[in-house]
């Protein structure tokens, strides 16, 4: 076999290849064996058709063609390894000769991951938000678990902001009562935004039983986006009483004995959760920087597949579970279709540049992946898609996905590797050191996943 390798533009090659007819003889024997064992001819038992008969009867074509296809998957593999490519998708191929008993010719066009030259990124710089916890942001991570320690105790008053009514709902739309328009004993909060607009102000000011007839816009079921006549009458009024800030409520809400040690936690959880974002935003900034340094081409196939699957995964997965349609989202966005589209085609650049450049730095670094460091990606996996660590790894070994997993680790090392060579400084100007972040790995690669794509599939492996 003889091949040849045409570089048409960085990232797309066409191989010829030529291969004389003796290489195909294996190719001819399985082609004959299966056209045995799909036919039949009198006086012959099936399987035992001499192959001179298959060619009369059937066409030497037919077997020609056969084989041919049964041999390119492997000459085009051979030819691939031979000229040390990394094909990225199915090439497209091209039958340029045939000739019965001599030679076999075609050609493959297949895009190619690029050679990238990843530059010393020693000298990036970025700047990160300060970490600062106030007194009000404790008091508000108290306030707020008290709230959740809330009792309600019914009154005879007026319902007021704050106060939970149990209300029955009536909707119409042109006079008529909708299918889905009534509920009953529904308990709502006034004040809380979670039912129709314009019901915080309908209920206000009534007593148990009293009732009024407000408008609104439907925002969900058979009248959808409707203008309804919302009939609501109020059957109870209760109101909410807060638990005292002492040392009892710390006992009763936490494991802590006093308010003060309740109030030291929440400052270090705080404080915990900001440092974790504050080790997110350097490595989106430090990866935004190296991105600039380094020049990416990118297949144009390989782009318009990302973005197809960027769209269909918006539009069938994540919109769907929350019952929108695209169109909707735009408009809830503020967005029109040709925004969306430039939108999403900027964020598949960068997802395709960040993983060409990461696995590049994968190999320039040496870095590999240890047992442990994909047990813990894969338990974080795990939780995210909300199965058990055994159901994910079978999933993952069945699906022949854990190559993926690896390089999704991979390459949160390669951009920790990026992260620690630069220098981190916050907004009042001191220097931030990341390396006491217990998970940096895991973190990038939580990081890395949500740039490269967000439904966890890898888009650019052969």
């Amino acid at each position: 076999m003889k091949s040849a390798v045409e570089t048409l533009n960085p990232t797309r090659v066409r191989l010829t290849v030529e291969v004389p007819f003796e290489e195909l003889k294996d190719s001819l024997d399985a082609a004959y064996k299966k056209i045995n064992q799909q036919v039949t001819v009198k006086g012959f038992r099936k399987g035992k058709i001499p192959a001179r008969v298959i060619d009369q009867r059937f066409g030497r074509g037919a077997v020609l063609e056969e084989a041919v296809n049964d041999a390119l998957p492997k000459l085009y593999t051979e030819a691939v390894n031979e000229a040390e490519l990394n094909p990225l998708g199915q090439p497209e191929v091209d039958i340029t000769e045939l000739k019965d008993g001599e030679t076999l010719a075609f050609t493959a066009e297949v895009d190619i991951r690029p050679e990238i030259q990843i530059p010393d990124y020693s000298g990036i710089e970025v700047t990160v938000d300060a970490i600062e916890v106030s007194d009000e942001d404790v008091e508000k991570s108290v306030e707020q678990l008290r709230e959740r320690f809330a009792s309600t105790n019914p009154v005879e008053r007026a319902a007021a902001e704050g106060d939970v009514v149990t209300i029955d709902l009536e909707a119409k739309v042109d006079g008529e009562v909708l299918p889905d328009g009534v509920a009953n004993g529904v308990s709502y909060t006034i004040g809380s935004g979670e039912l129709l607009d314009g019901i915080d102000e309908a209920v206000t000011g009534l007593e148990a039983g009293g009732e009024t007839t407000f408008t609104s816009q439907l925002k969900g079921g058979s009248a959808e986006g409707k203008d309804a006549e919302v009939t609501v009458k109020v059957t109870a009024v209760a109101a909410r009483e807060l638990p005292e800030l002492d040392d009892d409520f710390a006992q009763m809400a936490s494991e802590f004995d006093t308010l003060e040690e309740l109030k030291a936690d929440s400052r270090k959880r705080l404080t915990d959760m900001k440092q974790y974002d504050q080790a997110t935003q350097a490595q989106e900034r430090v990866l935004e920087k190296l991105l600039e340094l380094v020049e990416v081409p990118v297949p144009e196939k390989l782009l318009e597949d990302e973005v197809n699957t960027r769209k269909h995964n918006l539009e069938h997965h994540q919109l769907g579970q929350m019952g929108l349609t695209l169109d909707k989202y735009l408009e809830i966005q503020g967005k029109s279709a040709e925004e969306f589209d430039a939108e999403t085609k900027e964020q598949a650049v960068k997802g395709i540049k960040t993983q060409f450049v990461l696995d590049e730095l994968v190999n320039k670094e040496k870095l590999n992946v240890n047992q442990e460091e994909l047990t813990e990606h894969l338990m974080r996996r795990a939780q995210s898609s909300g199965m058990s660590p055994d159901q994910f790894a079978q999933a993952v070994v069945e699906g022949g996905q854990v190559p993926m997993l690896v390089g999704e680790v991979a390459r949160g090392k390669a951009l920790a590797v990026v992260v620690e060579a630069a220098k981190v400084l916050d907004s009042n100007g001191e220097v931030v050191d990341l390396e006491d972040e217990e998970d940096e790995t895991e973190t990038a690669a939580e990081t890395v996943e949500a740039v490269v794509d967000g439904d966890g599939e890898e888009k650019t492996e052969a």
